[in-house]
Formats: C-alpha cells, structure tokens, sequence
C-alpha cells in the first residue's frame, strides 16, 4: 500500500456547486494544484474521490471533488481529512519531517554515538500533536529504561507512562527518520 498524509482539513462548504474550503496541515497551498485524487478521512471512515479543480481566492484554498455537486454534499465532509500518497505531500525543507516518518521513533538521551543510544533509549515516539505555543512530541516510556526512575515512567496501575515533550530545539536534538531515532536534550522534561 502507499504511504498516505494528511496534507489538510475541510473547513466548510463555499458556493452551490459543493466547493469546499481547504486547511493547509503545512501551511502551503501549491502542492494541491498537483493532486488528482485525494481521500477524505473521519477516524475509521473515508473515500476516495477524483479532484475536480482546485483553486485560490485570496489567502484560502477551494476544492471540488467528482461526485459532490452541492453545498449539502459537501457540508457533509466538513473536518475530514484529506489524505494522499507521498508524492502529493508538500516538499519538505531542511530541518521539517512529516509527522507519519516520526512515528516510530526511539527517543535516546545523550551524545550522538551508536553505543550510548543502545543503552539511553527512553521510549518511542507515538505521535506529533498540535499544542498551544507548537508541537509537541508524544512519547511511550520504556519500561526497560534504566535512566528514568520507575515511578516516572509507569502510571498508577503499572502500564508504561505518556509524556508530551514540545518539539523544539532546547528538548529534542538530532533527528533520524531513515534510522528511526530522536535525541531527548534533557531527561528531567520526562518527570
């Protein structure tokens, strides 16, 4: 199967002709103008449709999807997902990943060497959320994780702990998505 992205969010319906509204998830509208079919996504729902025409009016992105011909049709695909394969997804710049090639991840503490990761793996990425001042980076305490006390990484009834660490340069170092790796700058930022 083909790697798949969220590249954006319907944001309500525009017209009569069942146009709707698109949210960029990067923040760029270029790489629309490229897709030929996208699936729309609600949890466990989702369908696929060919893209009709795509355009700009303003600061916001419209869309029109074979198969929906009015404001009612389109109203029901409001805060779906749109989902494509890789090649649609926007370009990445130096220093950007996608949240899918994150996932995954085992997150270490300390310096660069292959050693110390081996021996520092604190637990694995599960998520990238959205918070409040950026992103923040969930992840799944090891239980194996000698560097962190027992108590930090279970919860009350024993299972390994959650914790939300804000994805920037001060908390996470080096990343490595061929590798599957993520550098923790601090430990304290698990208690």
């Amino acid at each position: 199967m083909t790697e798949q992205f969220t590249v954006g969010i319907v944001r309500g319906t525009h017209g009569v002709t069942g146009e709707f509204k698109v949210e960029s998830i990067s923040g760029e509208y270029e790489h629309f103008e490229r897709m030929e079919e996208v699936t729309l996504c609600n949890g466990e729902r989702q369908k696929v449709f060919k893209v009709e025409y795509v355009k700009t009016g303003g600061n916001t992105l419209y869309m029109k999807l074979v198969g929906i011909s009015s404001p009612e049709e389109a109203a029901e695909y409001n805060r779906w997902e749109i989902v494509v394969p890789r090649k649609y997804a926007h370009p990445l710049q130096e220093g950007e990943w996608y949240i899918e090639d994150l996932k995954g991840c085992s997150v270490w503490y300390g310096s660069d060497s292959s050693d110390v990761f081996k021996e520092n793996t604190v637990g694995t990425v599960t998520n990238v959320l959205e918070g409040g001042s950026g992103y923040l980076v969930e992840i799944l305490l090891s239980e194996s994780c000698n560097l962190v006390a027992k108590e930090v990484k279970l919860t009350k009834n024993g299972s390994p702990k959650t914790v939300y660490v804000p994805f920037k340069d001060m908390f996470i170092g080096k990343v490595n998505v061929e590798q599957k790796t993520m550098q923790l700058m601090h430990l304290w930022i698990l208690e």
